[in-house]
């Protein structure tokens, strides 16, 4: 990728990012507007609400506290009647006692003239009960035993009188008293003698005669009738009102211009109602609220933690409280909400997340394909130094077997059989070198496409790194590099492909050997761990960066030295050895420390046959 396209797509991406970003601040914006809009609409309608409530609440207090006064007053009133109509019946009660004792007195004296004049008219007249009279005047031969006194003249031995009595007695002058009127009958029985010939007699008289009866009826009905007079003077209900007078009453009142707002307003109620209103409404905000003169700045009640930093005009609504009032201040209600910002954005709590979840999508795929750009960008300068140095490899064996077969068309060189013989060697190894570079490519070609397949066997590794010294004894030799080996495991025999793991170790050795800038000095060690072999093969080269450490096994990836030339090779070697010893179960981990050199460590499973 060219450095001009890269830098205008990596422009072209953040004017996008940006573009997307002033977008979602822009959503929010108006979301947020969009949501102040409607709060402020939810809490006038709430004010709206509760102010004709209040209106409502006050004309029914009115109603309410004029009926219970109305109906205490008629309660007191009918109470009052009742008492009175008390008061007129035991009067009348105390009337009749007196009647009635006045009504005894008469028939006593009735009764005692009555007595008079019989005593007066007969013989020995004598008070006789019901059963006497009833045994006397009998048909069915019933008789009466009977005790008479008789009064006898001596000399002439002549009845004058008798009594029924034991013996003769003066009558009392008073026969009947006042006390003993209720036990007698209605009617009085007499027996009397006729004075003329003394033959005996009844006579009757009545308890109480009939112009008496007709008076005491009379009275009665009279003081009867007085005393209904008397109640339905007092009336029915002396205090009587209608709903429409209460109506009326209040209508009066509520138009008096002297009854101060406060006497109007139940303030624990306005808070109660205000409060269920904004629940009703989705606002779950605690208001401060005050109320104040609409005439002039006069503050009557409020509630306030804060008072200079709540009622402010961005977060405050005022609205009448009795706007239909013409005559008295109708009173305003403020309501402020000192968090009305946060509660706002706290509703855009889903907005702001989706948006921020957007953006960091698109942080993440923009700053990924950044990413992938890079990558793919350095893959492609890897791919481009990979091409030059494959370029280069393949030019030198080219060039001298072209060298070469130049020189064998020479006539002078073809009868030199010495210098022949050594043309054709040069041919054949240059042959030979470039048949290994195209190997080597073709085995990562095969490695990527997973169509390498390993011939597995048991493997020596000591003996295996013996043989590998061996092959490389020439190029070792030609910068007279030191080798230490130290064979320690005493079991190394692992599963694997004899071949490609000789390739291993000899990338590895090949690498300690290219990258010493001195004399190169390289150790190699086996060691057993469990169930594991370690190879170790460390140099004192020119070492890498913990950054270069991470990116040698990258495929084409080359440690820079400088010149470009100087150290030959594809950048394939590290990635074919991690991917082999992958294959193997293997792992292989790499230290290192800048101009110090560097470690790297195989670890193989151990064939167990």
């Amino acid at each position: 990728m060219k450095k001009k396209s890269f830098w205008l797509i990596t422009v072209l991406m953040t004017v996008a990012l940006l573009g997307v970003f002033v977008m979602q601040l822009y959503y929010i914006r108006e979301s947020y507007k969009l949501k102040s809009q409607l709060f402020d609409e939810q809490v006038n309608q709430t004010l709206t609400t509760v102010v004709n409530k209040i209106q409502r609440r006050n004309v029914a207090d009115h109603l309410n506290r004029k009926d219970a006064e109305n109906k205490l007053k008629q309660l007191q009133d009918s109470r009052q009647r009742a008492l009175d109509i008390k008061d007129l019946r035991q009067q009348y009660v105390q009337e009749a006692e007196l009647r009635q004792v006045e009504r005894e007195n008469q028939i006593e004296n009735y009764l005692n003239q009555q007595d008079s004049i019989i005593r007066n008219a007969y013989r020995a007249p004598d008070v006789i009960s019901e059963k006497e009279y009833s045994s006397l005047t009998s048909k069915n031969g019933d008789k009466l035993d009977l005790q008479m006194d008789a009064f006898v003249d001596m000399k002439s031995l002549i009845i004058k009188g008798y009594s029924m009595r034991t013996k003769p007695f003066s009558t009392p002058p008073k026969a009947f008293e006042f006390k003993s009127l209720q036990s007698l009958p209605d009617t009085l029985r007499y027996l009397v003698f006729d004075p003329r010939d003394g033959s005996p007699g009844f006579a009757n008289v009545p308890k109480i005669p009939s112009d008496l009866q007709k008076k005491f009826k009379r009275e009665d009905e009279i003081a009867k009738k007085q005393l209904e007079l008397k109640i339905a003077a007092l009336g029915k209900d002396t205090f009587s009102y209608t709903r429409l007078s209460v109506v009326e009453d209040v209508s009066k009142e509520l138009q008096e211009t002297k009854i101060p707002i406060y006497k109007r307003i139940n303030f624990d109620a306005l808070g109660n109602l205000l409060k269920e209103e904004l629940l009703a409404h989705n606002i779950s905000l605690e208001p401060a609220y005050r109320i104040s003169l609409a005439q002039k700045d006069s503050t009557i009640f409020m509630t306030a933690s804060n008072v200079k930093g709540e009622f402010l005009p961005g977060n405050t609504y005022k609205t009448p409280l009795f706007g239909n009032d013409l005559f008295r201040d109708p009173g305003m209600l403020f309501v402020s909400f000192p968090d009305k910002n946060s509660a706002i954005v706290a509703n855009l709590s889903v907005t702001l997340a989706s948006s921020v979840a957007l953006l960091l999508v698109l942080v993440f795929i923009f700053s990924y394909t950044l990413y992938a750009i890079l990558k793919q960008k350095k893959l492609s300068e890897m791919k481009t130094d990979f091409i030059n140095n494959m370029t280069h490899e393949f030019k030198t064996p080219v060039a001298t077997i072209m060298i070469a077969s130049e020189a064998l068309k020479d006539p002078e060189v073809t009868e030199d059989k010495a210098r022949l013989k050594r043309l054709a060697g040069i041919i054949y190894d240059e042959n030979v070198r470039l048949g290994s570079h195209i190997e080597r490519v073709l085995s990562i070609a095969r490695l990527e496409k997973g169509e390498l397949k390993l011939e597995n066997t048991e493997v020596d590794v000591n003996d295996l790194i013996v043989i590998v010294l061996d092959s490389m004894e020439l190029q070792l030799q030609k910068r007279n590099a030191v080798i230490h080996v130290n064979t320690d495991a005493e079991n190394a025999v692992v599963f694997g492909d004899e071949l490609h793991l000789s390739n291993v170790i000899y990338n590895l050795i090949d690498n300690a050997n290219k990258y010493s800038t001195e004399t190169p000095e390289i150790t190699i060690t086996t060691r057993n761990t469990h169930k594991n072999i370690i190879i170790e093969i460390a140099d004192k080269g020119i070492g890498m960066t913990k950054e270069q450490s991470k990116r040698i096994f990258d495929q084409f990836y080359r440690v820079p030295t400088g010149n470009l030339h100087d150290v030959k090779g594809f950048g394939l070697g590290l990635n074919y050895v991690q991917d082999i010893i992958k294959k193997l179960n293997g792992t292989v981990k790499v230290s290192s420390e800048k101009d110090r050199g560097t470690t790297f460590e195989i670890s193989l499973p151990l064939y167990t046959g």
